[in-house]
């Protein structure tokens, strides 16, 4: 038997960003940060009832035309984000903020788990710097 994951390190329902308003907000005012080949849009906002620090993962289907492989792309990219958010949530739920969060695979080819991990861990240290200095 397996002992119980942390509780930092989970990404459930609540975490994973669906509303497709809140998604358009994002693409339309959000911030950027680059990290070859990720692209992380974020925009911050106090208008919910409750803090929270949501998540969405996309791959361009232009550039990945299988499913299988643009699935295989979002998995990597969500467990490398779920490893690695834990000083930005705290950060986030202590500010009474929500800070809303989309990232998008840019690459053109199957990428290494170790390069996600690498590169979204440097774009969420990034973030948390930003969210820090607003």
């Amino acid at each position: 038997l397996q002992a119980p994951m942390p509780a930092i390190h989970t990404y459930g329902k609540s975490e994973r960003l669906k509303s497709r308003k809140r998604i358009d907000a994002i693409f339309k005012t959000g911030q950027r940060v680059t990290m070859h080949p990720l692209l992380f849009i974020y925009r911050r906002h106090g208008d919910l009832p409750q803090p929270a620090l949501q998540a969405g993962v996309g791959v361009r289907s232009k550039q990945f035309r299988k499913a299988v492989d643009r699935n295989r792309i979002k998995r990597m990219i969500r467990e490398a984000y779920r490893q690695q958010k834990a000083p930005l949530r705290d950060k986030v739920l202590q500010g009474r903020n929500s800070l809303d969060l989309f990232i998008i695979y840019t690459g053109q080819t199957m990428p290494l788990f170790e390069d996600i991990y690498a590169r979204s861990g440097e774009a969420l240290r990034k973030i948390l710097e930003k969210y820090e200095a607003e």
